[in-house]
């Protein structure tokens, strides 16, 4: 794409929400950056400690990643407008072929290592919680994971989770957008308390009880189950593009929101950590995305972003760029966290900005790439890199 189409796009754009993308995109590439930190599997050494320090700190400061995708989702496309299979066809087509072929790629890569000789622990440079299966670099465990692919991702290509994610909240997004279109904005708030409820049950149902409101062994459907989930995000971006809050509004009660959903996230985890023995499901639950204070943590980044005003040309540009790119490089940059991390240790980068030193390695990279992708390839990029 030339300047002139690329500055064409950012002018009749939603400015504010590309940089709404962009601090999801460049938080989401550092997140991943945090993953060879929380999942270190070194011998321990005098920086173990402040390793793992650091992998919680930077992991739950940036838990906000995903559910800023979720509502920049909804705020660009509810309520829908046109016909639904014409939104079906846009909409889904342009994930699912990128997303496959990424998967493919991505499940591939250990027996392609080994064909060029690299030795097993490759894998876990590049993607530390694969597993030993993956370190065989055998051909018949990259076949399995790729023939599994319309079931579940793989411990390969982990952040393809948000893919069959977004497929799902675009089959819904007709469905809602009926309701939204006409409920009245108490309407829309009380969906949003209800919700807001169900962000807490993660918390219930590990410490409490795994039934609650008619759920049971025969009934996994309790009585705010349709309430709960990303759905809420979806609305939640809907509502509040829609306000206008001055910026010492939003700081007197977003820093402390943040604060309290950051120091609860941060010391649950650390937590949790501490502990013997944990399960994989204990380890993620102040991590849950659906979580009351992952939220808290959210609305101050959403409404932040929306105040930052761009005046500079070249940098509307780049928004527009980005937001053109920015799915392709959702899809290449799990190639590149576990190496840029790697190399930020073998240049000596102090242990507490590595992470974002990473990110910004493994973003710019990626963001190269597939602009080069773009370029190459015209019109069919779109099966490539979206």
């Amino acid at each position: 794409m030339n300047n002139t189409s690329v500055l064409s796009v950012a002018k009749n754009r939603v400015v504010w929400l590309d940089v709404v993308r962009f601090v999801a995109m460049f938080t989401v590439v550092c997140c991943h950056c945090a993953d060879p930190f929380n999942f270190y599997s070194g011998e321990p050494s005098a920086e173990l400690e402040q390793i793992k320090f650091w992998g919680a700190a930077y992991g739950a400061f940036l838990r906000p990643c995903v559910p800023l995708f979720v509502m920049i989702t909804g705020a660009l496309l509810l309520p829908v407008r046109g016909e639904t299979s014409v939104f079906y066809k846009k909409r889904i087509s342009r994930v699912f072929w990128p997303f496959l072929l990424w998967s493919v790629l991505y499940n591939l890569f250990p027996w392609i290592t080994g064909l060029l000789g690299f030795k097993p622990e490759v894998i876990l440079d590049f993607f530390p919680y694969s597993g030993e299966e993956a370190t065989r670099q055998a051909l018949s465990v990259s076949l399995k994971n790729i023939a599994e692919i319309p079931l579940n991702f793989s411990l390969l290509d982990v952040h393809m989770w948000y893919i069959y994610l977004l497929i799902g909240l675009y089959l819904y997004l007709p469905i809602f957008s009926a309701w939204v279109e006409k409920a009245s904005e108490k309407a829309q708030l009380w969906f949003l308390v209800a919700w807001g409820i169900t962000t807490l049950l993660p918390y219930y149902y590990e410490y409490v009880s795994p039934y609650l409101w008619g759920s049971c062994s025969w009934n996994s459907f309790g009585m705010l189950y349709y309430f709960a989930g990303f759905n809420g995000y979806l609305l939640l971006g809907h509502y509040l593009r829609n306000k206008d809050w001055s910026l010492g509004r939003i700081l007197s009660f977003g820093v402390p929101m943040f604060l309290v959903g950051f120091a609860v996230t941060f010391f649950g985890f650390r937590h949790v950590t501490s502990l013997p023995e944990y399960s994989d499901e204990l380890l993620e639950l102040f991590f849950t995305y659906n979580s009351l204070n992952v939220v808290m943590m959210t609305i101050p980044f959403f409404l932040l972003a929306k105040k930052v005003n761009v005046r500079s040309e070249l940098v509307q540009k780049l928004l527009a760029n980005l937001t053109i790119c920015g799915f392709g490089v959702y899809m290449v940059h799990f190639f590149f966290t576990g190496p840029g991390v790697l190399l930020m240790r073998a240049i000596g980068v102090p242990v507490c900005i590595q992470i974002p030193a990473a990110a910004v390695v493994a973003f710019t990279v990626s963001w190269l790439l597939v602009n080069l992708i773009r370029k190459l390839t015209g019109k069919s990029s779109k099966y490539i890199v979206g």
